[in-house]
């Protein structure tokens, strides 16, 4: 728990941010796209192929991530996906973080659904 917390609070290994571009590139060779937003943000877009864990269940559910694979974090802005992102990298996973979040990726020109 302390180690969450601390995660969130900024202490903890750095996180690199990656464009929408290169975070495409990324899922293209196997990472996964984390989606941390709300249930209801989701329903309203989303990237295809995207895993939804909500931000304030992650704690609960890093558990359930692979490890063998990088994960991009992404929210709307990217403010709340780069919180997931050092809870991640803090807990020893290969994590990115989508700057701009999906509001970047769309005015990338890139699909949402």
């Amino acid at each position: 728990m302390f180690k969450f917390l601390k995660s969130l609070l900024g202490r903890g290994p750095a996180v690199t941010n990656v464009t929408p571009l290169d975070a495409e590139a990324l899922v293209r060779q196997g990472a996964m796209l984390l989606d941390v937003r709300s249930a209801a943000e989701r329903q309203a877009t989303k990237i295809r192929g995207s895993t939804h864990v909500p931000l304030n269940d992650l704690g609960n559910q890093a558990g359930t991530l692979p490890r063998d694979r990088v994960i991009v974090c992404q929210c709307a802005s990217g403010r709340r996906s780069a919180l997931a992102a050092k809870h991640l990298a803090a807990a020893g996973f290969d994590v990115r973080n989508l700057q701009g979040g999906i509001q970047a990726w769309q005015a990338a020109g890139l699909p949402t659904q």
